[in-house]
């Protein structure tokens, strides 16, 4: 026998209204800000007055939990799509703001036109329009009075047929009585069951995350704060992107201003570094790995919710001890010193732009080791050395990215706690072996990909050792990083294309460089041969051709500093692949050289 996991029923638009009004369905306020514009308001309200389908409402009922006094309170349910629907009908039929998406409060305000039934949103020509009824939302005021409004309406509007405008303002009211599609999904379905529903039913819809049933759970949650914590991640990574929303809180959210998490985020109003922008989703993993020590966020929303995992029931206390972790990881996330304290460690190590950064896991995980070696006491030139190399080495060995790096982080933190200093050593060994250093790493650079976690660990390597740019005599990669410098062809690549070469060909990683435009003009489309012959003969007192190196010993400094193989001088197009392979293993050697200094 199948056991039905869910309801399908038809509701009047005004019981899901009464349900809101009563807290008997939870809507997270900013789940999602609201990204339905005008138009797609508008066209929702023709649909309900012309009796469309307008789609479902999709429902998670939270489990019954199990009080401390032995009773037992009943779940709210929590919508989990269709929210843009409820909010719609919020601000068009009940007048009320809604959060656009930089978190501004607007009021969408929708006009109809009795006459010809039709919907408009509001606009300055329809004000000056008699024949326009302004806002419908006075249609579905309790003080409404129909006979009133539409002899007022009469009298602007000469000539109109009395029962037929009538017939329109009762019809626009009966929008209260029009169904709505609601899908209740029981209590006891995982994570991933609604996960799965969820994109069966609305394929078309963006798909939501883990982290969004998190955030829901955390939202809807009055007894444990969960609503001002909501807050807390939202406003903290909106602002990180956009200092400028701090005046927008305190204008708009008198309540989150006086409370401990404002001053805690307040910080971020004058904050301009972008190398690391956290989303809540990586606000919530960090906090989440770090203080549960587990690595899937389904856990999280199941701890929220009170889920004893060896009973298999709902006890408040779990419910009340994970609000309480939570809170704990995500104030120590939030906190400035942390912060600006991880960030440190990172540009230390060469990342100095957040372009190099190609894993934003690998990032997250950095600084959820950050802050358990500062939980475990270690000390803080221990922590800048440990973090460092086990952020390049999870880069390099791309461990948090692909199949399932949840379970790779829930591995990790586990470890690292039993015996921190022994797990790290030995995995950062394990990983990196001279096997690793010697094939598998100038094997990851035969690709064309700019976007390489290697290479960007190749030019956070030249970034620490303070190298300058390819043939420049003073210009720093860091500041051609910094600028967002271009990377330029070694053999250029209009020569290679004239032998024939094709793209996968002539944009091998190991034929880029990070040089100054000028220097890439000046080669041109010349070999190797040809233009480092002008190089040399300036640097034995003749005109200055290329770049502005003038001694020998600058340019050996210059192209070992670049991994440039010294018998360049000598190379054209029959010697491109035989470059390809020593330029491999000389950047492979460089960052091999540069983790051991971290």
């Amino acid at each position: 026998m199948i056991i039905q996991r869910y309801s399908v029923n038809q509701y009047p638009i005004q019981t899901i209204l009464t349900w809101i009004d009563s807290g008997e369905i939870a809507i997270p306020e900013i789940q999602r800000p609201f990204v339905w514009d005008s138009t797609k308001v508008r066209n929702f309200l023709d649909s309900l007055f012309n009796g469309f389908p307008v789609g479902y409402i999709i429902i998670w009922r939270n489990p019954d939990v199990k009080l401390k006094d032995g009773t037992t309170s009943f779940g709210r349910r929590i919508v989990i799509d269709g929210q843009q629907r409820i909010s719609a009908i919020l601000t068009a039929v009940r007048g009320k703001e809604v959060l656009d998406s930089e978190y501004n409060l607007k009021r969408i305000k929708i006009s109809f036109h009795p006459i010809k039934r039709i919907f408009e949103v509001w606009n300055y020509a329809i004000a000056k329009d008699k024949s326009w009824f302004q806002d419908i939302s006075e249609v579905f005021s309790p003080d409404f009075q129909l006979f009133d409004t539409v002899e007022d309406y009469l009298e602007n509007n000469e000539g109109c047929d009395r029962n037929f405008v009538y017939q329109s303002f009762d019809l626009l009211r009966s929008i209260l009585n029009n169904p709505i599609g609601v899908i209740e999904l029981n209590s006891d379905l995982d994570i991933e069951v609604v996960t799965e529903i969820f994109i069966r039913i609305n394929a078309s819809g963006v798909i939501l995350s883990q982290a969004d049933f998190a955030m829901s759970k955390i939202a809807v949650n009055e007894t444990y704060g969960g609503r001002l914590l909501r807050k807390a991640i939202d406003y903290f990574s909106h602002m990180a992107v956009h200092p400028e929303f701090y005046n927008i809180v305190v204008e708009k959210d008198k309540e989150f201003v006086e409370t401990h998490y404002f001053k805690k985020i307040k910080w971020l109003k004058n904050e301009l570094d972008d190398l690391y922008d956290p989303t809540y989703s990586d606000v919530l993993r960090v906090a989440f790995v770090y203080k549960f020590k587990r690595g899937k966020l389904k856990d999280l929303v199941a701890l929220l919710s009170g889920r004893n995992f060896e009973t298999k029931k709902y006890e408040e206390e779990i419910s009340e001890q994970a609000f309480k972790l939570l809170e704990e990881g995500v104030l120590e996330f939030i906190n400035e010193s942390n912060f600006k304290n991880l960030l440190m460690v990172i540009r230390s190590a060469g990342f100095i732009d957040k372009y190099l950064i190609r894993s934003q896991n690998s990032l997250n995980f950095a600084y959820i080791l950050y802050l358990a070696l500062k939980d475990l006491k270690f000390s803080i030139s221990q922590i800048e050395s440990l973090v460092s190399k086990w952020f390049v080495m999870s880069v390099l060995t791309a461990r948090y990215t692909g199949g399932s790096p949840e379970s790779v982080m829930d591995n990790d933190i586990s470890k690292i706690y039993e015996n921190p200093l022994n797990y790290l050593e030995d995995t950062i060994k394990a990983e990196l072996t001279d096997g690793f250093w010697e094939y598998a790493l100038p094997q990851r650079l035969e690709s064309t990909y700019l976007g390489s976690p290697v290479f960007s660990v190749y030019l956070a390597a030249q970034v620490k050792a303070k190298d300058k740019g390819f043939l420049s005599g003073n210009i720093l990669v860091y500041d051609l990083v910094s600028q967002k410098g271009d990377l330029h062809h070694i053999f250029p690549k209009d020569y290679l294309k004239k032998y024939g070469y094709q793209k996968k060909e002539y944009n091998q990683l190991a034929n880029f460089v990070i040089t100054q435009t000028e220097i890439n003009l000046a080669i041109g489309s010349n070999p190797p041969k040809t233009y480092m012959s002008k190089v040399l003969d300036q640097c034995n007192g003749g005109r200055i051709k290329v770049g502005s190196i003038t001694s020998l010993e600058e340019l050996y400094e210059n192209l070992k500093m670049n991994c440039i193989p010294e018998d360049i001088f000598e190379m054209d197009v029959e010697n491109y692949f035989e470059f390809l392979e020593k330029r491999r293993k000389l950047i492979a050697k460089k960052i091999r050289n540069y983790f051991s200094s971290l």
